[in-house]
């Protein structure tokens, strides 16, 4: 499976950042090829004017139409997805995720907005037209604490909400067959990163 991941968050160090390529990680084996792109490193003029001819931009462009399967990560910012996510995604052509399943991400400080992505962030994606947007995992800052060495360490009832949604993901894709996500023990490819 090829998937591409698309980070919304203008922090590198965020927990959504951090989210959104630990579930990359324990679809495992299960993924042949991951490119991640994150918004925050595209070039900033280029993005802000939508110029998809930008050698960079249209880089990110291809890995999601390359892609089989997308995930999706961003922190909630007043009760929506950041506005560095809504700005890459109301640049992508209108079918960009024609036929793809989608799987979202999101921290946020409280369980308060928890809603934010089924209200604001899925219609978008389904609008283009992404074929089947798996529930939604949104994880509030108790539920991933800060790891002394580094990252963070997730609580287990996230955990499993995470297994759930990647399992509906990965059946969503044709031909695909059952396994969980935890079964796996290492990535086939390291994540290929975008930057400008």
């Amino acid at each position: 499976m090829v998937v591409v991941s698309i980070s919304g968050s203008p922090s590198p160090a965020s927990r959504s950042a951090w989210l959104l390529q630990h579930v990359a990680e324990r679809a495992g084996r299960r993924i042949e090829r991951h490119h991640a792109i994150a918004v925050r490193d595209l070039p900033a003029q280029p993005l802000l004017h939508g110029d998809a001819t930008d050698p960079v931009i249209a880089q990110a462009h291809r890995a999601i139409a390359q892609a089989q399967a997308v995930l999706i990560g961003t922190p909630i910012y007043k009760a929506a997805y950041s506005g560095l996510l809504k700005l890459f995604l109301d640049a992508l052509p209108p079918d960009a995720l024609r036929g793809k399943p989608a799987l979202a991400v999101a921290t946020g400080g409280s369980p308060g907005h928890l809603l934010a992505l089924d209200y604001a962030l899925k219609p978008v994606l389904s609008a283009l037209g992404a074929r089947h947007v798996v529930d939604c995992v949104y994880a509030v800052d108790a539920q991933l604490v800060r790891a002394p060495q580094g990252g963070y360490v997730p609580d287990d009832g996230l955990l499993q909400r995470l297994d759930q949604a990647l399992d509906a993901l990965l059946q969503s894709l044709p031909g695909a067959r059952r396994a969980t996500p935890r079964d796996s023990t290492e990535p086939a490819e390291v994540a290929v990163r975008l930057h400008c």
